[in-house]
C-alpha cells in the first residue's frame, strides 16, 4: 500500500511524476515549433490558415500541461515553487505572457474588426514559439547551473539578482539548452504538420514543411552537442548523507555512470528523434511525430533524472550552497505525498481520455476545404 511507503520513496516517486509531466510538455511544444515555421513554410493566406488550424486543435494541451507541471511542483515540492516562482518571477511572467498572447491569437486572429490585424497575432504566435520556449529552456538549465537565491532558517528565500530570473538567459549553457528546445520544437512541429495536413493539392507546401524538419534538426545539433558535452565535463551540486551540499567534480557524468539505465534512455531518445527526422524528411513518411515525440519524452526524462536523482541538488544556489534544494528538503510532508499519490491514480484515466479525444480529432487529415468558405476556423 502507498501509505506504507517511506518518505524518501514517495519523494522519488513524485520526482518521477513531475519529470513525466515536464517531458510530456516538451513533446507538446510541437505546437510552438509549428508556429515558428508559419513564416517559413506558408506563402499565402490559405497556407497560413491551414498551418494555424492544424496546430489550433492542440494548442490548449501545451498550455494545460505547463500549468499542470507548475501545479505538480507546487504540491510535491512547494519549497521549489515558492523559491523559483516567488524569486525568479520575471522569467516566469515572461513565459506566461507568451502563452497568454498565444491563446488570444488563436481566438482573435480572424475576428472581424479586431484592432491589431491578423499579422500581429501571427507575430504573437512566433513570439510564443521562440521566446517562450527559449525562456523555458533557460529556466530548466538553472537545474544544472544554479540560481541566485538564499534561504533563511524559516525557508524564506531572498533573490540576489535584480533581473529576477531573467539572468538565466545570459548563461551560455542555459541559452544553448533553450535554443535546442526551440529548434527541437520546430522539428516536432514539422513532423506533426506532415502527419495532420492533407497536402494532396499543395505539394510545394509539403516539400517546404519536410525540408524545414531536416533544416531545424541540423540547426539543433550544435546546441545539443554543447549541452551534452558540458554535462559530461562540468562540476555539479551533490550532497552527502547529512544533506550538506558541495561541488562534485563531473557530477552529471557520475550520475550517468551510476544510473546506466538513464544513459540507455538518452541514447534511445536521440535515436528515435533521428529516425523521426529520417521518416519525415528523407522517406516521405507521415508517422515521424510519434518517433520524434517519444524520443523527446525520453530525453526530457533523462534531463530531470540527472538533475534530481543520485543525491543531486535539483535547484542549486550559486550564492549559498547550503540553500540549494533537493528532492528531500524541498518536498511536502509524508502525509501530503501519500494523499497525492492516491489522487495520481486518476492520471492514467486522464491520459486515456486525452488519447481518445486526440484520435477523434485526428480521424482524418485537415485540408483546404476546412479553411475556406463560411466555416468557422482559426
Amino acid at each position: 500500500m502507498i501509505g506504507n511507503l517511506d518518505h524518501a520513496t514517495l519523494q522519488h516517486i513524485w520526482w518521477l511524476l513531475v519529470s513525466v509531466i515536464g517531458s510530456l510538455f516538451l513533446f507538446l511544444t510541437f505546437v510552438q515549433g509549428g508556429q515558428t515555421l508559419l513564416w517559413q513554410v506558408a506563402k499565402n493566406d490559405t497556407e497560413k490558415s491551414l498551418v494555424i488550424n492544424s496546430l489550433g486543435t492542440k494548442w490548449e494541451l501545451t498550455f494545460t500541461t505547463l500549468v499542470l507541471f507548475g501545479g505538480a511542483f507546487f504540491a510535491a515540492f512547494p519549497l521549489f515553487y515558492a523559491t523559483s516562482f516567488g524569486g525568479a518571477y520575471w522569467v516566469w511572467i515572461a513565459i506566461l505572457f507568451t502563452f497568454i498572447v498565444q491563446a488570444v491569437s488563436y481566438e482573435y486572429r480572424r475576428k472581424e474588426g479586431n484592432l491589431l490585424g491578423s499579422r500581429t497575432y501571427e507575430f504573437f504566435l512566433l513570439l510564443n514559439g521562440s521566446v517562450g520556449i527559449l525562456l523555458v529552456g533557460a529556466a530548466v538549465g538553472t537545474f544544472f547551473t544554479g540560481s541566485n537565491f538564499v534561504l533563511n532558517d524559516y525557508n524564506q528565500s531572498t533573490w540576489t539578482n535584480p533581473l529576477r530570473g531573467l539572468e538565466a538567459a545570459f548563461s551560455l549553457f542555459n541559452l544553448s539548452l533553450g535554443l535546442f528546445l526551440v529548434f527541437n520544437a520546430r522539428v516536432l512541429g514539422a513532423m506533426y504538420l506532415v502527419n495532420n495536413i492533407n497536402f494532396s493539392s499543395l505539394p510545394e507546401l509539403e516539400q517546404r514543411v519536410r525540408r524545414s524538419c531536416l533544416v531545424s534538426f541540423i540547426c539543433a545539433l550544435p546546441f545539443l552537442l554543447y549541452v551534452l558535452i558540458s554535462l559530461l565535463i562540468v562540476d555539479g551540486y551533490g550532497f552527502d548523507a547529512e544533506g550538506t551540499v558541495s561541488m562534485v567534480a563531473h557530477k552529471y557524468l557520475l550520475n550517468l555512470l551510476s544510473m546506466p539505465w538513464v544513459l540507455v534512455m538518452l541514447l534511445a531518445g536521440l535515436l528515435l528523434v533521428i529516425w523521426g527526422v529520417v521518416l519525415t524528411s528523407l522517406k516521405s513518411g507521415t508517422r515521424g511525430i510519434w518517433f520524434g515525440g517519444l524520443g523527446t519524452v525520453l530525453v526530457g526524462l533523462c534531463v530531470f533524472f540527472l538533475a534530481g536523482y543520485n543525491n543531486t541538488a535539483f535547484y542549486p544556489s550559486k550564492v549559498d550552497l547550503q540553500s540549494s534544494l533537493t528532492i528531500y528538503n524541498a518536498s511536502s510532508s509524508h502525509y501530503t505525498l501519500t494523499v497525492m499519490s492516491y489522487v495520481a491514480f486518476v492520471i492514467p484515466v486522464v491520459l486515456a481520455y486525452i488519447s481518445y479525444v486526440w484520435k477523434k480529432m485526428n480521424f482524418r487529415q485537415i485540408g483546404i476545404d476546412d479553411v475556406t468558405g463560411d466555416k468557422s476556423y482559426y
